[in-house]
């Protein structure tokens, strides 16, 4: 992490105006071709706003304007995440800066090129009891690359150059993720007498195409040695599993934010399938290839963890995700040696694995088609399969229910996108806004209702603001059903701890979506079956629209025990079972 730096001011208590130092900062950052920027209200912020009206006007930028900093934070969050590029985000002083935290928290750690711009008082003024003032450098302690401190008056050319190269990853072995510049502005706060917008310009549209991508790579050396390895695609692993684990004739185990869950070698239902290729088996895992960061499976974690089986991680460049030398697997920079560790799959590897796959598959499919009403499974299975555009998946059951039910299909139907990098549920609708402005195309966001409550702020768009193409689906099962499923729902079963697991875990709710819909002015539609559910996801995306799927969370545990029953059953017979 580079050092929190101030920099030197011109003068004590001149140099640059306000508003023209805040020019400087808005013409430097987007001479680096930034384009979208949040904004959230405030005063001391004002001449960075002014700033970056007059950029609006001649059609250099594009402002979305929030008036919660947490929405803000990750609002631009998914901006960064869609078009590949920066996006800032700013926000006045004092308790606005803090509400940053989450957001910038997530892009640390899930290697995201997000810039804060936080307002502050002049040094004159710090600490001396002055409204909103607070210590805001270093602020965000080891989540940024880069965070400095701008005085009152300076010229913050420099500072805005510098963090935004370590925004994007340009200093050696650090990767991109977010940085803070803390600007200091004096009175007077808004333009000179004279100043005013210039004619409004033409505005360009600013897309960075982020469409599901399928690579091809030649067939595997037929010198490499046979060993049966699989090849794992956790979170943001990208097409590059999936060609190389089709080239060398392996098992792709994926998760559903890899944007590698798809083509002729993608196992649905593999986390339930991981036992039976396990050390007692006819055909035992020998060595596991991981591309991009697990995070969903406790199985997967089990394997990964197996000393006697060894695994290698491809990394061409640095990640954000883990310190070096705290992981297990060996770290790759090349195809070309990750190769030589993977080697080729026999035929009968990949097979048995491919009929294990259909055979866990069509279980998992009669569970849900026997089931009466819509289940977080069935309802995660539709979405999977009738999303194009954009995907997000929240965190909790969500993401999972898809992991466990949704079909690869041939090829990639959506790209997909999840806050994993610290799997947290807050500003999941924010994240999704920002993608689907970002990404100028239809956008489906899957998440439970506890996760939709956590960031119902997130609906609010302004009077003028531009509207997303974002469908939201919220599985609504009146609280968190994911602690059922953990240690903490054989507690609640056995009444030890009385009502403590449902209140304090599952926290259970009685909201009316519907009526909160309609507060925000967004279409709903309540539907309790997989047909109703399928019918609704047929229909165009338009604007912004909630479809609530009504289920029941008390029988989720013994829903997951009679799929692990059925695919047990269906893989008995199997040459791995």
């Amino acid at each position: 992490m580079s050092p929190a730096e101030p920099v030197a001011a011109s003068s004590a208590s001149g140099g640059l105006a306000a508003v023209e130092a805040a020019r400087i900062a808005v013409d430097t950052l987007l001479d680096a071709d930034v384009r979208h920027v949040v904004v959230s209200p405030g005063s001391r912020s004002a001449p960075m706003v002014y700033a970056l009206a007059e950029a609006d006007a001649a059609g250099r930028v594009e402002l979305l304007v929030r008036t919660d900093e947490r929405s803000a934070g990750f609002t631009a969050l998914g901006l960064a995440l869609s078009t590949g590029a920066p996006a800032a985000v700013l926000t006045t002083s004092g308790t606005a800066v803090g509400n940053l935290m989450p957001a910038v928290m997530e892009a640390n750690h899930a290697a995201v090129p997000l810039v804060v711009f936080s307002a502050d008082r002049p040094e004159e003024l710090r600490g001396t009891g002055a409204n909103q003032t607070t210590v805001q450098l270093d602020l965000f302690g080891e989540h940024v690359r880069f965070a400095v401190d701008v005085p009152a008056g300076s010229d913050p050319r420099r500072a805005v150059e510098t963090a935004l190269s370590a925004a994007t990853g340009a200093f050696v072995d650090t990767p991109p993720g977010p940085v803070q510049l803390n600007l200091a502005f004096r009175d007077p706060l808004v333009p000179a007498a004279a100043d005013s917008l210039p004619a409004a310009a033409g505005r360009s549209v600013y897309r960075v195409a982020r469409n599901p991508l399928a690579l091809d790579f030649p067939a595997a050396p037929a010198a490499l040695p046979e060993r049966r390895t699989v090849v794992l695609a956790g979170h943001d692993a990208g097409p590059v599993a999936e060609a190389f684990a089709r080239a060398h004739g392996l098992p792709l185990l994926a998760e559903p934010s890899s944007n590698a869950r798809f083509g002729p070698n993608a196992v649905g239902p593999y986390r339930l399938l991981l036992e039976h290729f396990g050390p007692d088996a006819a055909q035992p895992i020998e060595r596991v290839v991981l591309f991009g960061r697990p995070t969903l499976s406790r199985p997967v974690t089990e394997l990964l963890a197996r000393a006697d089986v060894p695994s290698a991680l491809y990394q061409p460049v640095p990640v954000a995700w883990y310190e070096p030398g705290r992981r297990t697997e060996l770290p790759l920079e090349t195809l070309a040696d990750l190769a030589d560790f993977a080697g080729r799959g026999p035929a009968a590897w990949l097979d048995a694995w491919l009929l294990a796959g259909a055979a866990a598959q069509h279980a998992v499919d009669l569970v849900l088609a026997g089931t009466s009403g819509a289940t977080g499974p069935s309802a995660g299975a539709e979405v999977w399969k009738h999303s194009r555009g954009q995907l997000v998946l929240g965190s909790s059951n969500g993401i999972r229910d898809v992991d466990l039910a949704g079909a690869p299909p041939a090829e990639p139907q959506a790209t997909m996108f999840a806050n994993r990098g610290l799997a947290g549920i807050d500003g999941t609708t924010s994240t999704a806004t920002g993608i689907a402005l970002g990404g100028r195309q239809e956008t489906t966001v899957l998440m439970g209702d506890v996760t939709f409550l956590h960031d119902a702020g997130g609906l609010l768009l302004g009077a003028g603001e531009a509207e997303p193409l974002l469908r939201i689906v919220v599985l609504n099962d009146a609280g968190g059903a994911i602690f059922g499923l953990l240690e903490h729902g054989a507690v609640a079963a056995s009444g030890r701890y009385g009502n403590a697991v449902e209140r304090l875990f599952a926290t259970p709710q009685q909201v009316d979506l519907a009526a909160l819909a309609a507060a925000y002015g967004i279409a709903h539609r309540r539907v309790g079956t997989t047909a109703e559910l399928t019918d609704a996801l047929s229909a165009p995306v338009e604007g912004r629209s909630i479809i609530e799927v009504r289920t029941d969370r008390h029988r989720l545990g013994e829903l997951h025990r009679a799929i692990r029953a059925a695919v047990a059953t269906a893989v008995e017979g199997l040459p791995q079972a």
